[in-house]
């Protein structure tokens, strides 16, 4: 039986805008399609600076954890061209992913936009979304390069999509599988959903905020959202 607390009738009838983090959160991570990056990213870090795997593994995690990603780390810390690195490690399989069909039915009958905001770049989102079947749900997708290569949980990538889409966080909900990632978010007034999973990275950041709500199946929550009592933009 899936975790979940589902909000109570009425509590997020003044939610206007669904912000949706994209890897692990609008599929889940039990596919496994981002252990393929994982790899990915472990092989570029070894050919980049002439290392073994364990040495490579150790410098992706250290600069995934102090810059939000491991792209951000090599940017600041080496000048890398961030187009490189990320032709690299979206060259993946994605025929793994499988059409999102019940998370389909519940967003097409969520009231209000939807964005998706995610520390990937467009033409990566495309293809995931393109193979659940869910991208004419959403407005627009906010990537890395839109953030100005300033990822989550940086304040600033928050900022920005604020100010890109004109955001009103107190009338916008997020949903998020790394905890830590919902901080900035729940501190800018915006509903938080931590949509957890069993890696050890889910965690992070899990003991700065508590969410609130929480959930390990996203198709079901949402389908006790809307089917429960719906939502109505700006309260109505």
């Amino acid at each position: 039986m899936p975790n979940t607390n589902p909000p109570a009738p009425g509590a997020l009838a003044g939610i206007d805008t669904w912000i949706f983090d994209l890897d692990n959160t609008l599929y889940p991570a039990r596919c496994r399609l981002f252990d393929q990056i994982d790899v990915r990213i472990g092989e570029f870090i070894r050919r980049f600076f002439g290392v073994d795997h364990g040495e490579a593994k150790r410098i992706q995690k250290a600069y995934f954890k102090a810059h939000g990603t491991t792209l951000r780390g090599l940017m600041l810390e080496h000048n890398l061209a961030p187009e490189e690195y990320l032709d690299y490690v979206h060259d993946i399989d994605f025929s793994i992913l499988e059409p999102a069909d019940r998370l389909e039915r519940a967003l097409g009958k969520l009231e209000g936009r939807k964005l998706i905001f995610t520390n990937a770049d467009v033409p990566y989102a495309e293809r995931v979304m393109a193979r659940l079947g869910l991208r004419h749900h959403f407005e627009d997708i906010y990537d890395i390069a839109a953030a100005r290569f300033v990822p989550k949980p940086f304040p600033e990538a928050y900022a920005t999509l604020i100010e890109r889409h004109a955001v009103t966080p107190a009338r916008s909900a997020f949903f998020e599988d790394i905890a830590r990632n919902l901080t900035p978010a729940a501190e800018l007034g915006m509903t938080t959903i931590w949509v957890r999973h069993d890696d050890e990275w889910s965690s992070w950041g899990a003991e700065q905020h508590d969410a609130d709500y929480t959930t390990d199946d996203l198709p079901i929550w949402l389908e006790t959202l809307v089917n429960g009592h719906g939502t109505k933009p700006g309260g109505n």
